[in-house]
């Protein structure tokens, strides 16, 4: 069973997030994909089920090294560019991912390295949640968090509790409490936590955010298309920043030392959303599952 291996929302090798696609050769069994996860224990891995298409686009599955999940960003992006450059063979058409979402498609900008943008579901949002909740999981203070704006779960097919905070330096102090965030989890709020700022480390980007995810061990993410697409429709949906229609870079990931820039290009008109979150892919691996 061959596979790839890839950067994805990088802006040179060995930043962004990485990711592991596989292109099974043999049938296989749901907990052996969850085992081939764990093996790889990245935040995700995905399995092309046929290098054959069905209603127009290609079967994929996403697995965290814990749980089967029906979307995530950067696994859209790398699994497309590796259908695009080793099932595809350098077709320039867009990409149809069937997700458990549904049918997710990925588009390729023109150029040396190629920006890919992929498309995504209409957001949907929840209740607003308590700051002091939130401040308590992060560790940091409510007067850290910027009232101006609602703490909400935001989803466009992979939730994202949605937080606003004032300043770099509060989004740099944020460290998950374990316990309390298990415990906001089993109350229902089965999210991932994205904190973001104007403030940024780069003058030329827009945003810094973090992401961590409710996973094993709760760890930080260094790049997350789904949660950005999330923030997109969030800040859209109140305004953040005063426009209807939204441009932007965003930098994550410097936490971490995986350095990882993605590109936000969205609108709302007459209550619709159209979302768009792009960033580059590269190759860093391939080779043979035994």
């Amino acid at each position: 069973m061959r596979f790839y291996m890839v950067d994805v929302f990088a802006e040179r090798k060995y930043q962004g997030n990485q990711l592991a696609v596989l292109l099974p050769d043999r049938e296989l069994e749901t907990s052996e994909m969850q085992q081939i996860a764990k093996e790889f224990n990245f935040s995700e891995i995905t399995f092309v089920m046929s290098g054959k298409k069905t209603d127009g686009g290609y079967d994929v599955r996403i697995f965290t090294p814990d749980v089967e999940i029906p979307f995530a960003g950067h696994p859209s992006l790398g699994t497309a560019y590796v259908i695009r450059h080793v099932i595809e063979k350098g077709n320039n058409d867009p990409v149809l991912l069937n997700l458990g979402v549904g049918q997710i498609p990925v588009a390729f900008a023109e150029g040396e390295r190629p920006v890919l943008w992929m498309a995504q579901k209409q957001p949907e949002f929840r209740d607003a949640i308590e700051p002091s909740v939130i401040a308590d999981i992060l560790q940091i203070g409510v007067e850290d968090i910027d009232a101006s704006f609602p703490i909400q779960v935001a989803s466009t097919g992979l939730p994202a509790v949605i937080v606003p905070v004032k300043t770099l330096k509060a989004a740099q102090r944020c460290a998950i409490h374990h316990q309390k965030y298990e415990r906001f989890l089993k109350e229902g709020a089965d999210a991932n936590i994205l904190v973001f700022t104007q403030e940024t480390l780069h003058e030329m980007n827009d945003l810094h955010v973090r992401v961590f995810v409710n996973d094993t061990g709760y760890y930080e993410d260094p790049a997350t298309g789904s949660a950005n697409g999330n923030l997109a429709g969030y800040l859209l949906e109140h305004e953040v920043l005063g426009k209807s229609s939204i441009q932007l870079r965003v930098e994550q990931g410097y936490s971490i030392g995986r350095d990882s820039l993605l590109l936000i290009d969205a609108s709302k008109n007459n209550g619709e959303f159209e979302i768009k979150i792009g960033g580059k892919v590269f190759l860093v691996a391939n080779g043979d599952w035994l």
